[in-house]
C-alpha cells in the first residue's frame, strides 16, 4: 500500500463517489454555520422543497452580526436583527442546535468548533467562513465554503470536490522567548505570500511546532487561508487528545477508546512525499507586525518599512506604494514607536483563553496608555466565563481595557467595532485590508503579548522590552 499523507487519508476515507473528471463527490462529518451566510441557504432549500437531511450533524451560533456590548439584543446592531432572527428561525424548523445570544456555548464559529469537540480528528468539516481551516489544527479535513454549497450541504450533507496538492511547512527548531504562533504564520506568509499555498492542502510539521499547545496549533492554521491554502492540518497527538477528553460531543467511555486508537492512525507515513515542502528555522523568528494591507506585507518588530525603490516590477512598486500611502508610512522607517490609537484582543485568531492569558502576563500592574483605546473580546462564552474565574478580566479592566462579550467584534467590522479613519489599530486578529476595520482604517496585525505592548506603551513596540 502507498504511503499517505495525513491529508490523503482524510481524503480516501471521505469519498463517495469518483465523479471521473477529477472531481470527487465527498461526504462531510460536521457542518456549521452563522448567522451572516446560512439565511440564503435556507431560502434556497425552501424554494426548491428541500429539508435539512441530517440537522443532527449541524450546529449553527451568533457570531458576525451580534454586538459585544453589554445587555445586546437582536436590535444593537442596525440591520442584524433580520439575519439574526432568520438563523433562530431556520435551526428551530430544522431541528438544528443553535447556540444563540444568552446561552452559554455562544460564540465564534470557529472558537466553538473545537472547545466543544464538535470537530473531532478524522472529520470532515465545512462553513460559510474562510477561516474554517483553523480546526484543521485537530486533524480534521475543514474548509470555508459559499452560501450556495451551504445550501447542498444541508439537502445532501455531501460537497463535489477536486483534490488539493500537498504541501508542508516544517518549523524545526525552538522558538525563542516572546514570539508565538501568530508571529510564525505571519512570518511564514511574510516569506510564501499571499498565494504562496494555493491549491494546497498544508500541513504543518516540525519540532516547533509539536511543541505547540492546542490553541495556538489552532492559531497556526486559522491564518494557512491567508497564504492561499486550500485547508491547513496538523496530525493529532497526545497534546489534541487530552485537549478533547471530556468536552460536549467528544466521544465517552468504550467510543473514545475506539476513537483514540483511530486518530493514532492518522499521521502522515514516514515515506508520504508532498507536493511542495517548505522548512524554517523557529529560532530566526522575532515578533511579527504588519505594515501594509495584505498578511504578506509583515516585517520583525525591529525591522524597517520596505522601499517600492528595492522591487524590479513597475507593477509591484505600484502596489507597494499603495499600501504605503493608505497605512500613512514612509519607506525606510523603524515599524517599532509608530504611534497607536487602538488595539483589539480577540477574533478566532486569538480569542482564546490562552491568548487572553498571554496578553494578560504583559498588562498586569500596567496601564493603557493615554489617549488609548483597547478593548478584548473573548471568542466565546466559555473563554470569558473562564477567562473571568482566572482574574483575567478584572486584570485586562484594571490596565484599562473594555471587557466586551464574545462576538467576531472588530475583526469583521460588520458592528459598531470599528477603528475610525485614519485611525492606527494593533488587531490580533487574521486580515488587515483597506477598509476591513472600518473605512480607511489603518490594521497592523500581531500577536496577543504585541498587541499588548502597543496599548500600554501607545506605540508600537517590541514585547521583549516589556518582558521579565
Amino acid at each position: 500500500m502507498r504511503a499517505r499523507t495525513l491529508f490523503d487519508k482524510l481524503w480516501d476515507s471521505h469519498v463517495i463517489a469518483d465523479l471521473g473528471d477529477g472531481r470527487s463527490l465527498i461526504h462531510i462529518d460536521r457542518h456549521v454555520l452563522h448567522d451572516l451566510t446560512s439565511p440564503q441557504a435556507f431560502d434556497g432549500l425552501r424554494l426548491a422543497g428541500r429539508k435539512v437531511r441530517n440537522p443532527e450533524l449541524t450546529f449553527a451560533t451568533q457570531d458576525h452580526l451580534v454586538a459585544t456590548t453589554r445587555g445586546r439584543t437582536d436590535d444593537t446592531v442596525p440591520g442584524g436583527a433580520e439575519l439574526i432572527r432568520a438563523l433562530r428561525d431556520n435551526t428551530r424548523q430544522s431541528g438544528i442546535p443553535l447556540f444563540d445570544l444568552g446561552d452559554p456555548r455562544q460564540g465564534i464559529v470557529h472558537v466553538v468548533a473545537p472547545e466543544l469537540a464538535i470537530a473531532l480528528p478524522g472529520m470532515t468539516l465545512v462553513c460559510g467562513d474562510s477561516h474554517t481551516c483553523t480546526v484543521g489544527a485537530l486533524g480534521v479535513y475543514a474548509w470555508g465554503i459559499g452560501t450556495s454549497e451551504v445550501e447542498h450541504v444541508l439537502a445532501t450533507q455531501t460537497l463535489v470536490q477536486r483534490k488539493p496538492h500537498g504541501m508542508r511547512v516544517r518549523f524545526d527548531g525552538s522558538l525563542r522567548a516572546g514570539v508565538t504562533a501568530k508571529d510564525m504564520v505571519l512570518y511564514l506568509i511574510g516569506r510564501i505570500g499571499i498565494g504562496g499555498a494555493t491549491g494546497h492542502a498544508l500541513e504543518y510539521g516540525g519540532s516547533a511546532v509539536q511543541a505547540l499547545e492546542m490553541e495556538s496549533r489552532m492559531t497556526l492554521c486559522n491564518m494557512a487561508i491567508e497564504c492561499g491554502a486550500r485547508t491547513a492540518l496538523i496530525a493529532p497527538d497526545d497534546i489534541t487528545f487530552t485537549y478533547l477528553h471530556g468536552r460536549a460531543y467528544a466521544p465517552r467511555g468504550v467510543d473514545w477508546e475506539h476513537a483514540l486508537a483511530y486518530w493514532r492512525t492518522l499521521a502522515s507515513d514516514d515515506a508520504a512525499t508532498y507536493d511542495c515542502e517548505r522548512v524554517f528555522q523557529a529560532g530566526d523568528i522575532a515578533p511579527q507586525i504588519t505594515w501594509g494591507t495584505t498578511p504578506q506585507e509583515v516585517v520583525s518588530v525591529d525591522g524597517r518599512v520596505p522601499d517600492p525603490a528595492s522591487l524590479s516590477s513597475g507593477g509591484e512598486r505600484t502596489v507597494m506604494q499603495r499600501a504605503l500611502d493608505y497605512m500613512g508610512l514612509t519607506p525606510g522607517m523603524l515599524i517599532e514607536g509608530l504611534p497607536v490609537d487602538r488595539v483589539f484582543i480577540g477574533s478566532c485568531t486569538n480569542g482564546r483563553l490562552s491568548d487572553l492569558r498571554e496578553a494578560a502576563r504583559v498588562l498586569r500592574g500596567r496601564r493603557v496608555a493615554k489617549g488609548m483605546q483597547a478593548m478584548v473580546v473573548p471568542g466565546s462564552m466559555t473563554v470569558k466565563r473562564e477567562a473571568e474565574a482566572e482574574g483575567l478580566d478584572r486584570i485586562f479592566t484594571d490596565a484599562g481595557f473594555d471587557w466586551r462579550e464574545p462576538g467576531c467584534s472588530m475583526c469583521a467590522g460588520l458592528n459598531a467595532d470599528k477603528v475610525g479613519a485614519r485611525e492606527r489599530c494593533v488587531a490580533t486578529s487574521n486580515r488587515n485590508f483597506e477598509g476591513r476595520q472600518g473605512v480607511l482604517a489603518r490594521t497592523h496585525l500581531a500577536s496577543p503579548a504585541m498587541a499588548a505592548a502597543a496599548a500600554v506603551s501607545g506605540k508600537i513596540t517590541d514585547v521583549r522590552r516589556l518582558m521579565n
